[in-house]
Order: structure tokens, then sequence, then C-alpha cells
């Protein structure tokens, strides 16, 4: 995808192409879905950020515009900027902050890893789970840093290993029915890409960073009402949907019913939400003064 007078420039024209057809309108459409899911890596990472009231922030792979909106509230007499490569999902964000009144608050559509940002332009860098689908990882953190001022803190959350998550544990119930894939894999571009705190490390020294800080988190997420809503909203997400992709009518019926009895052990039976425990790693760090 090369750039035009009215795009921005893009690198990872693949994240690009999938954020803009299904999976970035499957998002902006379950935004609020989404937000239950995550919401609880909201508070650990705004904390870690330790954002001022006037602080410039920087959201990269900001998405529906979440954690963007809750930066802007802290850093009240300062703003928030969202990134994302997502045209459908900015839309979304744009929308939901002029609907909550948060005027601090702008979405811009690029590629984090080649945008042109200017230097040491914000105090603040956060990402809720946006910093793992870097093709050129090494290039998209040193681009995100030298938008830091000397000084400058960066902070984020990227999935810890796959086996620690419950909603992955149960799709794996699927893997005699269908070729278990499309999550991505330590060392590739995809949720799972920062698995191994070692990774991480290694991104942050090339791109520049100092003193940094890896911990591991939980939280639970509200994923829907029941096993069966789950189970539909699982397989109808982008990876749930390219695994669906792969087999036939009676394969696809056969593993919506597996998923949902993989998924009834966690039913309360109170009338409340589905709720699953993820795990992630909460990552800081510091552009060298």
């Amino acid at each position: 995808m090369n750039p035009t007078p009215t795009e921005p420039p893009i690198a990872n024209t693949e994240q690009a192409e999938a954020w803009n057809g299904y999976e970035g309108e499957h998002w902006a459409r379950h935004q609020g879905r989404w937000d239950a899911v995550n919401e609880g890596y909201c508070a650990p990472l705004l904390n870690a950020a330790a954002i001022g009231s006037g602080d410039r922030v920087l959201d990269v792979g900001c998405g529906s515009g979440r954690t963007t909106r809750l930066a802007a509230e802290r850093a009240a007499t300062g703003g928030a900027t969202g990134l994302d490569l997502s045209a459908p999902m900015l839309e979304r964000a744009r929308a939901t902050a002029e609907r909550e009144g948060i005027r601090n608050a702008e979405f811009i559509r690029g590629d984090a890893q080649v945008h042109p940002f200017e230097p040491g332009s914000f105090d603040r860098a956060i990402s809720r789970f946006g910093l793992t689908f870097f093709a050129d990882p090494a290039a998209g953190f040193g681009n995100v840093g030298r938008a830091l001022r000397p000084g400058g803190r960066l902070a984020f959350v990227a999935p810890a290993e796959p086996e620690a998550n419950e909603w992955l544990a149960a799709l794996t119930s699927l893997k005699d029915i269908v070729p278990m894939g499309g999550f991505g894999a330590a060392g590739k571009p995809g949720m799972f890409s920062l698995a191994d705190p070692a990774a991480i490390r290694s991104v942050l020294a090339a791109g520049g960073y100092a003193n940094p800080g890896v911990h591991r988190v939980e939280a639970y997420g509200e994923w829907g009402a029941d096993a069966d809503e789950v189970a539909a909203f699982m397989l109808g997400m982008g990876p749930g949907r390219h695994l669906l992709s792969q087999v036939g009518p009676e394969a696809r019926e056969e593993a919506g019913r597996r998923l949902a009895g993989a998924l009834r052990r966690y039913e309360k039976g109170d009338g409340g939400p589905l709720r699953l425990r993820s795990t992630a790693w909460l990552v800081t760090a510091e552009r060298p003064e």
C-alpha cells in the first residue's frame, strides 16, 4: 500500500488489510463487548504510565479508543492522541469521544512503525495489546520511542503465554475438529508475539529504551451472558472465523456445540456475565534523558 497525499505512510500492509476489513469492522461493531473483555487491564496500564494532568499521551493501537479516553481524563490539561491502522475502529472512537464530551482526545489513522511523529512530542506512550503486531518490532518500538521526550515513559500490556488464557484454552477444545491456528506465535506479528519476556526486553533494548520493567498481571473479562452466546461471539471474531472457514457445515455446527460445552464450566448460575481469566505482561520503560 503506497501512500498518497490523503493516506498516511503504511509499512505493515498485512495488518492494515486485516484491521480495515472484517477484523476491524467486527471490533468496531462490538466495541462494548471488547471493552468489557479487556477492561481489567485499563487501571493497571494507566497507573503504570503515571500520567500527569498536563501530560501529552500517545495511545498506540488505540482501536475504538477506550484507553485513549481514559488517558485524556487523567491528562485533564494536556491531552491524548490515539493512533491506529483501522479506519472503522477510529470512526467509532471519534463518535464515542464526542458523545462522552471528551474534548482533549484526538484520533489519527497511521502505522506506528513509520508514522512521522514530531520528535519528543509526547510525555507518555501507552498501549493495551496494540504493540504485538509490528512487522518490524525494533523499528516500531524505536519510532514510538523517538516520539517521547527525554525521560518520557512507555507503558503497555501484551498477552502472556497462550496457555495462561482461559478463552484460548476453551478454543483448543476444538483441535480435533478444526486445524488450530490464526492466533500468532512468539516472534511473529500477532497477539502472542511478545509472550516471552526475553523478547520484550530485546525489542526495548533495540528501540533504545532504558529501565525496563516486566511484570505479570491477570484480569477477568466479561465475555457475554452465557456459554452459548460467548461461543458464538468467539467463533465470529477474526481468528475463530478463520478456523471455521477451513471446515464444512457439519464441522462448524459441531465446533459451536463443543465450544459452548467447554465454556459451560465458567457459568456462575447467578445471572451474571460469563467471565474468563487472561494473563498479560505489564511493561514499563523510559526514553533516556
